[in-house]
């Protein structure tokens, strides 16, 4: 029995720190996380000119007045996918972006021609050149945008261009994520003027200029989820604080169908795994259904309840990479195309392992600690890309788990854990 707090939301850092720059006024993000993802896009805003100030682990401020460069590339750019954010900032400021195109897990195709089209539609040339997207406008004009599939990152990204336009647009089939109302929220306390953020019809009407901000971001819902899933893995009982209990539905509502018991309160939820979980069918799908990012996670406890269980993956194609590394500790799970059918077996046997994306890095780690003797899991880089301090958390709540940089340091781990 243990509690965990929950730091800021990642997905919604990475819009609102781009948002940030739209202003030549300072800018504070408060309950900023602490992970790689964030921090190489701060690197690559103070690469661009932008001034990058952090006043704590979790505070940043940021001045966009000292911009001189609308051409954002290097190394750590192409790591993260959320670099194609700055394309949308710096097209609505400045009229011209060059980002180059973006990295980030290997778990599908996440193609950009839906952030291009939404750009087209404010009057933008938008092409992708010798590994470049650039976009420029002589004058950017609200538009009617229609997506043809929802996608969180296009959305952000056409809010971000757009509250600058000259001029209403209409953004329809817009995802509708938390982050994108959190993305919304911030712009508007900038002077932005966008309604309808956690619809399908996003309504902005361009301003002429945004003025300064302070802002706190909105709590992860996939770190809470994970910790509410490492409950039921782990037949524990967790309280995740600082959560928005509605944005966790979809998952309180599987964990309910599995057996656990789930307890919503204002700003947390205590989910308590019983001994014998039950299968369940789960469809990933855009908010409000079930989160692609918290797929894996139910996974691995799905492969350690009773009965067969299908998981359907109908965002990205590659979800389904960490199934082999589970097979090496026992896990029955057959992958058909996008579907995984699950047998339930009574326990995961450790060993060594290595996390091929971020959500299916958390997912493996769960499952470690579910498992019979040790497991080791290889490439937690990807973890910490979305995950602070997560090995830390799951030691207050009782785990006996470290980080190891070598041989040695896995020996004297497991001489201190006999």
């Amino acid at each position: 029995m243990g509690e965990v707090t929950i730091g800021g939301a990642k997905n919604a850092a990475l819009g609102i720190l781009a948002a940030a720059i739209l202003t030549d006024e300072e800018v504070t993000i408060d309950n900023l996380p602490d992970v790689r993802d964030i921090n190489v896009l701060l690197e690559a805003m103070e690469d661009i000119g932008a001034k990058v100030e952090r006043k704590g682990r979790h505070v940043v401020r940021i001045r966009g007045n000292s911009i001189d460069s609308i051409h954002v590339d290097g190394e750590f750019v192409r790591r993260i996918r959320a670099s194609y954010y700055l394309l949308g900032a710096l097209l609505g400021k400045y009229r011209r972006a060059e980002v180059a195109l973006p990295g980030g897990c290997d778990i599908g195709c996440r193609p950009i021609d839906q952030h291009l089209k939404g750009f087209r539609g404010l009057g933008a040339r938008a092409e992708v050149e010798y590994g470049m997207v650039v976009a420029e406008a002589e004058n950017l004009k609200g538009g009617h945008v229609y997506l043809d599939v929802v996608s969180v990152g296009a959305t952000i990204n056409i809010m971000l261009a757009a509250v600058l336009a000259e001029g209403n647009t209409i953004l329809e089939n817009a995802a509708k994520e938390p982050h994108i109302v959190d993305v919304a929220n911030m712009l508007n306390s900038m002077g932005a003027n966008i309604k309808g953020a956690g619809t399908d019809v996003i309504r902005i009407r361009g301003v002429e200029r945004l003025h300064g901000t302070e802002y706190s971001i909105i709590p992860d819902q996939i770190e809470a989820g994970t910790f509410m899933l490492a409950a039921a893995v782990t037949r524990g009982d967790i309280t995740v604080r600082n959560t928005i209990p509605k944005h966790l539905e979809a998952i309180s509502a599987k964990l309910l169908e599995m057996g656990c018991e789930v307890v919503e309160f204002d700003d947390a939820v205590r989910v308590v795994g019983k001994p014998k979980l039950g299968s369940t069918h789960v469809k990933t799908l855009p908010y409000p259904g079930f989160p692609t990012d918290m797929q894996p996670q139910i996974s691995v406890a799905l492969a350690l309840a009773s009965g067969t269980s299908m998981v359907t993956e109908s965002i990205f194609e590659n979800r389904f990479k960490y199934v082999d590394e589970l097979a090496r500790m026992g896990a029955k799970i057959k992958v058909e195309g996008n579907v995984a059918v699950i047998d339930g077996i009574d326990h995961f046997m450790g060993t060594s392992l290595t996390a091929p994306d971020l959500r299916a890095g958390a997912a493996l780690v769960l499952a470690g600690l579910a498992a019979d003797g040790y497991t080791v899991v290889d490439e937690i880089k990807y973890i910490q890309r979305g995950y602070e301090d997560f090995d830390e958390k799951l030691r207050t709540l009782g785990a006996v788990i470290e980080q190891a940089e070598d041989e040695r340091e896995m020996k004297r781990f497991k001489l201190r854990a006999m």
